[in-house]
């Protein structure tokens, strides 16, 4: 008998009304949007810039506020650019890089110390923060949202990434992190990827194998935009329909002579643009299933370390309002 899954409220875009039982967040991609937010004019006691640690527990304190979930995970990205998707596509993340000569993520000065500060402030909370060797936040996300529908628990992602979109189903939502405040944050079900983006979560790989993505270090295919990439995959179904359809005559609109040539050209790289942009749901992760059901504590269960840790950095007041107990 196939497994039921247990779906997240079906609501419009930018509804404030849904209680998944898990929400899992993009923590990189809400650290970033709150170093760059918020100003570097918010400091610690000792002047250092907190506004990265700051924003990320408001984030989490309206998220708890407006959504209510029963367990809270911070995905992370223990390896940023795993080597396997590297041996796939060396051009991957390689603008990111701080030095070619080495594996280290380019990133402002000031935000490093932040990184190393909410890890520590999450994990003294009890907040589980879950990074794999080999693999990104991107995968641990998609593991336990793939855990979590098969427990049937319904999730609620956070994130600004749209490679996301590919995980929505019945019982993975998305809160996309567009600008604006919280109360402008779509939350994207099947539905509402198909009205904002044009194609199924199933087809969006497709569409992005297509396009491509610089933040990521995929080109896509020369003169192929969102838009073409987009009404290739509504006339054809899946790449695989538009490959089989740039061998056939006549061809088929959108479909010209020249984009014809050129995504045959590009075969090999978008059957490698696939797998790198795929979003694994099989990441080993430790005691995944009781972490899925793990209530967030409302006080810390590493007190003393924590109270090091939110006064070093002058978030405390910050910090026990994202930990206080919801009604």
């Amino acid at each position: 008998m196939p497994c039921q899954t247990a779906a997240v409220t079906h609501a419009p875009q930018g509804s404030t009304h849904t209680k998944p039982d898990v929400m899992i967040l993009d923590t990189a991609s809400l650290y970033y949007r709150s170093f760059y937010a918020l100003p570097s004019s918010m400091t610690a006691p000792d002047g250092f810039p907190h506004n990265a640690i700051r924003g990320l527990l408001q984030t989490i304190d309206r998220l708890r506020e407006r959504f209510d979930p029963t367990t809270l995970i911070a995905a992370w990205d223990t390896d940023w650019r795993p080597d396997w998707r590297v041996e796939l596509l060396p051009s991957y993340k390689t603008h990111r890089l701080a030095d070619p000569t080495t594996d280290e993520e380019d990133e402002p000065d000031e935000l490093g110390p932040q990184i190393g500060a909410i890890h520590r402030i999450l994990t003294t909370w009890g907040i589980p923060v879950v990074g794999v060797e080999g693999f990104e936040a991107d995968d641990v996300a998609g593991t336990l949202s793939h855990l979590a529908a098969k427990s049937n628990l319904s999730t609620v992602i956070v994130t600004g990434d749209r490679d996301f979109m590919q995980l929505v189903d019945d019982a993975t939502h998305v809160l996309m992190t567009v600008k604006g405040g919280m109360d402008a944050w779509p939350l994207l079900n099947t539905e509402a990827v198909i009205e904002r983006f044009g194609v199924s979560p199933i087809q969006y790989l497709d569409v992005a194998a297509l396009r491509g993505d610089p933040s990521d270090g995929l080109p896509g295919v020369r003169g192929v935009g969102d838009k073409t990439a987009v009404r290739l995959i509504q006339q054809f179904g899946d790449l695989a329909g538009v490959q089989q359809a740039c061998n056939e005559e006549p061809l088929i609109k959108p479909l010209t002579p020249r984009l014809a040539g050129l995504i045959s050209d590009h075969a090999d790289y978008l059957r490698t643009a696939k797998a790198v942009s795929a979003i694994r749901k099989d990441v080993p992760i430790h005691d995944a299933k009781k972490l899925l059901r793990q209530p967030i504590p409302t006080s810390p269960q590493k007190h003393e370390a924590w109270e090091t840790a939110v006064d070093e950095w002058g978030v405390r007041r910050f910090a026990e309002s994202a930990m206080k107990e919801r009604s």
